[in-house]
């Protein structure tokens, strides 16, 4: 007799229905899975036999034969535990479902004792089975947050016993019930002293999803600036969250549930790998890039990566995916990021930034091979590139609790109302979401060139200034798109339907002369 049942594998951050097919024959004793399983899924053998002994059945002593289809994709993990059980005792006639088993999806790893597990990718195979028509979706209990989120009929068990009840209708399905969302509030800069220009140049980033480098020396707060961007951006939307959510369960990866609307921000060590930072293994994992998934990316001294990790980040940060290729087949994990860098001028990092008590004391060659770890096809990809000098005495002398303002009317460093810069990033926030509705772009940052011909409406003088500082500074077809970009965003903050003038020419100073400048 031939029993169907479905399970659920997962390919990139997708879930892959299973057909999984069990046929009990005579002959001596044996137990074969076919159909390309990888180490877990061949080891479920003994875990499934253990598993039905410690829960009260009999192991039927046949030659049981589990073929997993499609039988040309490979089958990795121990979620298919718990199908290929319930197909075995469906098939030696220990349990009589009185649920048709070919609508149902079942996931989960069994324990020696019968015992039901999470795996990752639950979330993935859940969704997938909702798109897919299944009835209801059969999961271990520790996968509630899961079910919550699928947002489609599911049961929990906490062991095999309990599917089996439920299999034979006595227990019921429901869906899960969402925890309540955690409320959101734009952050501010206010713990951040001095540096307007590096402020204004976060400002537009976070408005229009605008890629950024930070120079500086050492101590100038480059690395704070970067750790508080994420507050300024908006938070995740249903599709984004289900997205981020799905990515962080494939790398067995949980997220705090006040984290939920956040954006992800990651930051790799600058001695991560290739593989780490794009993804990749054996079977494939994602890397940081995908981690960082509509949220930011922050590569502190950014030199000190190694020059092949920093040029694989073209292809990404072009498309927003990235396509790992292995002689069993390809995945495919999105990589839809800002990225954010800092890094020091020169290895002692004061070349340029110099004052009464620190002085650059390198050398030209070694300023230029400091600056050539970084290429131009990498550099050209920055929106924003700022400079981050150290701040002054009246900046930090604001910062010392009871300290006053600067007593000669300098500066103080405090940045504008948190209020005026919520209200301001929400204004531009929202006009994006209208100019997009109907798109795959969710930011200014993110426009093609086609789309950035009917957005960029740019005024003629604009128009001048823009051509001739293209025809002087040589810009690339690239930068020059994404100047316009900028300019586009920095129009939005400013409540301008057309682009004008002084937003192209701030636009331009961010990516022209901050890069020239400091390099």
């Amino acid at each position: 007799m031939v029993v169907r049942v479905f399970g659920a594998t997962v390919e990139g951050v997708v879930g892959l229905p299973v057909a999984v097919e069990v046929d009990l024959s005579g002959g001596l004793p044996a137990f074969d899975i076919v159909g390309l399983p990888d180490g877990a899924v061949r080891e479920a053998r003994e875990r499934v036999r253990a598993a039905i002994r410690n829960s009260g059945f009999q192991f039927p002593l046949r030659r049981i034969t589990v073929s997993l289809a499609p039988a040309d994709r490979r089958k990795e993990g121990s979620g298919l535990d718990l199908p290929i059980a319930v197909a075995i005792l469906a098939a030696d006639g220990q349990i009589r479902p009185r649920r048709p088993l070919e609508r149902l999806l079942l996931v989960g790893e069994l324990s020696l004792d019968g015992g039901l597990k999470a795996v990752r990718g639950t979330l993935a195979m859940g969704l997938m089975a909702k798109e897919a028509g299944f009835r209801a979706i059969v999961l271990p209990a520790e996968s509630r947050p899961d079910a919550a989120w699928v947002r489609h009929p599911a049961f929990l068990g906490a062991s095999l016993r309990d599917v089996v009840a439920y299999l034979e209708g006595k227990a019921e399905a429901a869906v899960v019930p969402s925890e309540p969302e955690p409320s959101h509030t734009y952050g501010d800069l206010d713990d951040v002293f001095g540096q307007p220009a590096a402020k204004r140049a976060l400002l537009i980033a976070a408005a229009g999803f605008h890629s950024a480098l930070l120079i500086g020396p050492p101590g100038a707060g480059k690395t704070m600036l970067a750790e508080r961007l994420p507050r300024l951006l908006p938070p995740l939307d249903e599709a984004e969250m289900r997205e981020v959510m799905t990515i962080y369960d494939v790398a067995g990866m949980r997220r705090p549930p006040e984290e939920r609307r956040r954006r992800p921000f990651r930051a790799p060590h600058h001695t991560i790998t290739t593989a780490g930072l794009i993804g990749g293994g054996n079977p494939p994992r994602p890397g940081e890039v995908t981690l960082a998934h509509r949220g930011v990316l922050f590569l502190d001294e950014l030199p000190e990566f190694s020059r092949r990790a920093l040029e694989v980040l073209r292809q990404p940060l072009e498309s927003g995916r990235v396509w790992i290729g292995r002689t069993r087949g390809s995945v495919v994990y999105p990589a839809r990021f800002l990225l954010i860098a800092a890094m020091n001028p020169c290895p002692c990092g004061y070349y340029g930034f110099e004052d009464e008590r620190h002085r650059c004391r390198c050398r030209a060659p070694e300023i230029a091979r400091y600056r050539q770890k970084i290429s131009g096809p990498i550099a050209d990809r920055f929106d924003l590139v700022v400079d981050v000098p150290r701040p002054d005495g009246f900046s930090l002398w604001s910062a010392v609790p009871g300290g006053e303002p600067a007593p000669d009317g300098g500066p103080s460093g405090t940045p504008s109302g948190a209020s005026d810069l919520a209200r301001r990033l929400a204004a531009a926030f929202e006009r994006q979401r209208h100019r997009f509705r109907g798109t795959p772009f969710r930011f200014n940052g993110e426009m093609d060139v086609a789309f950035l011909r009917k957005a960029a409406a740019i005024s003629p003088a604009a128009r001048r200034l823009f051509t001739e500082a293209v025809r002087q500074a040589a810009l690339t077809g690239r930068g020059a798109v994404r100047a316009l970009r900028v300019a586009r965003t920095i129009a939005d903050l400013d409540d301008a339907a057309e682009v004008a003038e002084a937003h192209v020419a701030e636009a331009l100073a961010f990516r022209v002369d901050g890069w020239d400048e400091s390099l």
